[in-house]
């Protein structure tokens, strides 16, 4: 019996998503990457199953989250690469942040933050090689390799990566694939022509940690992978979801049963009179629109009572829609809906799956 909404994450699954990435990754590192809150999975707890089943680093985007994984006593090496020079680069630096880099003024907002403190901060360059969301464009690559040098011979950086972003690693026949590819070999030849000579080279994705060899380098970003989402349509990798959302029934009668879940908990409103949720071993669908603090199923002649459980989303064995399945009926990928199951939904983290 389900007596409220909420979301079960399964801390085994998330460790076996990451020895499927590492085996791929080979004797080369696996980050895992913890950004929105481990994709709603519960960022710090989502760590360190991943760590512990091997993964060297951590990944985020922001200062409040690379901080909190260090106050947490996660003591991996750890990438945020969506710092500014607005951030408190002091408190970066005494957690030891790796920051990713990609124009001049942040890094020379880095440069003298380390001269203030009389210590080098570790920084990676992010080289922008076509997905263009972010990273450092090709006309900027000879100056700020150069000035990174002279920062680096000054004692205020080490510069201990470079790395990029694949666009379209879940197509191998992309002709994307291979001029990204072969931009950021000119990026690493560029990097040591100036003088630099990071140890860590990256640009494989979920995606092309699993099916790219030629991507993997020294390190590989797994993201939605890791919380057994495939980054391949129509391919499983023998990754294993790691999220349900369920709740229990705290209305029923006239054939219809009430669920406490809405739009204000991270179910889309326009799933509502096409998606399913799975009551009694069968899948039954939405009525009408989604609320905001719940939903309706037809349960037809189920008989369905108050505590009930229903399911929303799961890894999908005993027939419960997946995420994959409920995102592509909202119109989205299953990294928004994920994302978006909100803080008002407790998380139950479990070393394994329970029924």
């Amino acid at each position: 019996m389900a007596t409220s909404a909420e979301a079960i994450v399964d801390l085994g699954a998330i460790a076996h998503n990451t020895r499927v990435l590492k085996r791929a990754m080979g004797d080369a590192a696996l980050m895992a990457v913890v950004k929105a809150d481990g994709f709603g999975h519960g960022a710090v707890a989502a760590a360190r199953a991943a760590v512990e089943a091997g993964a060297g680093w951590v990944g985020v985007t922001s200062a409040f989250e690379a901080l909190e994984q260090r106050a947490a006593g996660l003591d991996v090496p750890i990438l945020a690469w969506m710092c500014g020079p607005q951030d408190d680069l002091a408190a970066l630096a005494e957690a030891r942040i790796t920051l990713s880099v990609a124009t001049l003024s942040h890094l020379d907002a880095i440069a003298a933050e380390a001269e203030r403190r009389g210590v080098a901060l570790d920084v990676h360059i992010k080289a922008d090689t076509g997905l263009s969301r972010g990273g450092a464009v090709r006309s900027t690559w000879p100056e700020l390799f150069g000035w990174a040098r002279k920062y680096e011979s000054a004692g205020q950086v080490r510069i201990t990566g470079l790395w990029s972003h694949l666009a379209n690693a879940e197509e191998t026949d992309h002709p994307s694939l291979a001029a990204q590819q072969a931009a950021f070999a000119d990026a690493i030849d560029l990097a040591r022509a100036a003088g630099l000579a990071p140890a860590t080279l990256h640009l494989a994705n979920s995606a092309g940690i699993l099916q790219v060899p030629t991507a993997r380098f020294d390190l590989g970003r797994a993201g939605i992978a890791l919380y057994g989402v495939p980054p391949v349509p129509g391919v499983d990798f023998d990754l294993r979801p790691a999220m349900t959302v369920r709740a229990g029934v705290v209305q029923a009668g006239d054939g219809r049963a009430v669920l406490p879940l809405g739009f204000g908990y991270g179910v889309p409103r326009r799933l509502g009179g096409v998606a399913e949720v799975l009551i009694h071993g069968v899948r039954r669908p939405i009525m009408g629109p989604v609320a905001m603090d719940h939903l309706v199923v037809d349960v037809g002649e189920l008989p369905v009572t108050e505590g009930d459980e229903a399911v929303f989303l799961g890894p999908g064995d005993r027939g419960e829609p997946t995420a994959v399945e409920q995102a592509e009926l909202a119109g989205t990928n299953p990294h928004e809906l994920l994302t978006g199951i909100g803080v008002r939904l407790p998380r139950r983290h479990l070393l394994h799956t329970e029924a």
